[in-house]
């Protein structure tokens, strides 16, 4: 009988993004995660008595060549075969037999895990910890909207509801996403309401093209065949994401169940509108049944294209050892069109069989199984829990090593008789470029400063009624001017307040006790003045006593700030506190040149519509105006591109960034300031592009 082991698996060395990938998800926004802080260590087991030979877990090895591949084996009847040894197995590479380095069976027991408590998912340690459990089933659910019409989205929320509530187990880790979901937003639970909660809120948008983000509203007035094609690269993005983040966490099998009608490779006539989001308009052969149809050289170039977009998927859900279950909601699939849109039989039966053959090509190649065509959708899904729960993991070194960027086909055989055996079909080997990256040494981790300026983006619980912005620059006397900025923050769902802050009370107080400024700050009247004050501080300890209050005088909040305030007389070259700002268009720039005292933003989230504004001064002695660069850096501190600085005729430096060229995700604008005697004074200003 083989050994049952409960060990954390290592991540698999074939864990990498293809340049592509890197590309189409940058794009898209869906890369960026950022890890999140650990609150608390985990209690610590009861000491066990020390392992005998026969009860040591298999070695796991690692390298560019190894590879891992997960068996299911079934009886004549599909129950689990649990008693094979690994002399029962041979793997075939090539027609090559491959030795076995490593055996693992694992098997999860949900009637186990409900005896004992699985503590919740609070944070991304907690994440990272509990989905490296060997006794967790890891399951992405992909709604993709893009490819399930209005309608049958009703028909799949029920199975989906039942699969949650009745099947999952204690211990399961969920995450729901949608296509244009970035990688730091799959979050995964064990919160069996929220994922309930969000499934009854899905709704299908097949052939409706009306844009609801600002990504949507680039291509909206495209051909419908054009904005088809952009969804169909959407939605394979968004699988490869999702496969990724899987794999990421753990090593053994993971399951992402794909609902989706499949994807459509060419429009019929009566669909292809001129303008996506105009449907009908200017299309002669709208609702026509007599509209010509697409030539079979159109088809054969359209699933040539597709299936090298689907070729990408596959490889990367091979790499992360991730099966894909495609659940098409339409049921006993008939017809692919409503008969009010006029296509004709021969088009609607090519296109509904397309569709069919593109869910379960995802599925045949990733070791998954296409729910398709069958109106008792929980048959299906259950059959996801069965394959999750009993599979063998079986691992060597290939013979080959291959460099070559070729799929190379495996074949598992198994020895007992009556025994059947699923397992992937291949992988794809690296390219040479592959394997050097796989082989480098890791990056360095970014600037202490980098980090630090990061963190600062890490905003305060939800709830809070305010944000605020604290800034100084040379005063009189050796002192320093400070200003504090504040904006009131709309009320969150559940918070406890029910209205946003009105005013604030401040006390500044100095190091050794003295008072600086006490006074309340309401809302201003002019946004452009914002909701500001101002005092003079001298160097050293400053403590902020905030309090924020309603319309009716109510304290809704209130914290304490301990800083430093910074001595401009002691250094040669120096910088004020750079202020930001937000505009949309070239006008509110032109506006805010025109207002030097205008209160900052204290935000430091911007969408890919807006342009960031900077505006700094920098101080060297005898009055002299120091030269100010700036450049663009990514998350890890590394230049991404020079920043034009123009000087105001107040002296400020001012940055006019737009954001509509950056993806999603972290940034830091470095600004360097250098004297007359070659000294420097360096500021980072990190903020956040969204979608």
């Amino acid at each position: 009988m083989p050994t049952r082991v409960a060990l954390r698996l290592p991540r698999n060395i074939h864990m990498t993004y293809s340049a592509r990938a890197l590309a189409v998800l940058l794009s898209l926004g869906l890369l960026g995660a950022t890890p999140g802080a650990q609150q608390g260590a985990a209690p610590q087991p009861p000491e066990q008595p020390p392992r005998t030979d026969q009860e040591q877990p298999p070695v796991i090895r690692t390298g560019i060549n190894y590879v891992r591949v997960d068996v299911i084996a079934t009886d004549n009847k599909g129950n689990p075969v649990l008693d094979l040894v690994p002399e029962d197995f041979t793997i075939h590479e090539g027609g090559k037999l491959q030795k076995i380095d490593s055996f693992t069976l694992v098997t999860i027991d949900p009637i186990a895990q409900a005896e004992e408590r699985q503590p919740a998912i609070r944070t991304l340690v907690d994440e990272e910890r509990e989905a490296a459990r060997p006794d967790v089933r890891l399951f992405v659910i992909l709604l993709d909207d893009y490819h399930v019409r209005r309608g049958n989205d009703m028909a799949v929320r029920e199975p989906l509801i039942r699969f949650v509530e009745n099947q999952l187990g204690p211990a399961d880790l969920v995450a729901l996403m949608y296509p244009l979901t970035p990688v730091s937003d799959i979050r995964f639970t064990r919160n069996r309401d929220s994922l309930i909660g969000a499934i009854k809120q899905f709704e299908g948008r097949k052939f409706n093209y009306d844009p609801r983000n600002v990504f949507e509203q680039q291509y909206a007035f495209y051909p419908a065949a054009t904005v088809e094609r952009i969804r169909n690269q959407v939605s394979m993005s968004a699988l490869e994401a999702a496969c990724m983040q899987m794999g990421a966490l753990r090593e053994g099998r993971k399951s992402l169940i794909y609902v989706s009608e499949g994807f459509t490779g060419v429009l019929p006539a009566q669909l292809n509108d001129p303008v996506a989001a105009l449907p009908g308009m200017n299309n002669p052969y709208r609702r026509n049944p007599m509209a010509p149809q697409a030539s079979d050289r159109m088809r054969f170039d359209a699933q040539s294209d597709m299936n090298f977009d689907m070729r990408r998927v596959f490889d990367t859900c091979n790499r992360q050892n991730t099966s894909i279950y495609p659940v098409d909601p339409r049921g006993l699939s008939v017809f692919e069109y409503g008969i009010n849109e006029g296509v004709g039989l021969e088009t609607d039966s090519t296109d509904l069989r397309s569709s069919l053959d593109s869910l379960h090509i995802l599925a045949n190649n990733t070791d998954g199984r296409a729910i398709v065509n069958r109106n008792d959708l929980d048959v299906g899904m259950r059959q996801i829990l069965r394959d999750s729960s009993s599979y063998y993991l079986l691992g060597y070194n290939s013979s080959e090593a291959p460099t070559d960027g070729k799929f190379h086909e495996i074949k598992v055989n198994v020895k007992r008789r009556g025994v059947s055996l699923r397992a992937r079909k291949g992988y794809w080997a690296y390219t040479e470029e592959d394997a050097a990256r796989a082989l480098a040494p890791p990056r360095p981790e970014a600037p202490s400063a980098v980090r630090d300026a990061l963190a600062g983006l890490i905003g305060p619980p939800g709830g809070r009624p305010t944000r605020h912005w604290v800034g100084a620059e040379p005063g009189e006397h050796g002192t320093s001017r400070m200003t504090f900025v504040w904006e009131a923050t709309a009320p969150q769902a559940g918070a406890r307040r029910a209205e946003p802050a009105a005013r604030v009370m401040l006390t500044a107080v100095s190091g050794d006790g003295d008072p600086l400024f006490r006074g309340r700050i309401p809302a201003a009247g002019n946004p452009s003045k914002g909701n500001a004050a101002s005092f003079d501080a001298p160097p050293g300890a400053l403590q902020l006593r905030i309090v924020f209050e309603g319309e009716d005088g109510q304290v809704l909040d209130s914290s304490v700030e301990e800083m430093t305030v910074p001595d401009f007389t002691l250094v040669d070259v120096s910088f004020a506190t750079p202020r930001v700002y937000r505009a949309r268009t070239a006008r509110d720039v032109q506006l805010l040149k025109s207002q030097p005292d205008a209160a900052p933003t204290t935000d430091r989230e911007f969408s890919r519509a807006e342009r960031l504004v900077v505006r700094a001064a920098a101080y060297a002695p005898g009055g002299v105006t120091p030269d100010m660069t700036a450049r663009l850096l990514n998350r890890a501190g590394e230049r991404m591109s020079d920043l034009p600085v123009q000087v105001a005729p107040n002296g400020y430096g001012e940055i006019d960034l737009p954001l509509s060229a950056l993806a999603a995700g972290e940034y830091l604008v470095e600004l360097t300031a250098t004297g007359p005697s070659g000294s420097t004074a360096q500021e980072l200003i990190a903020f956040k592009v969204g979608r």
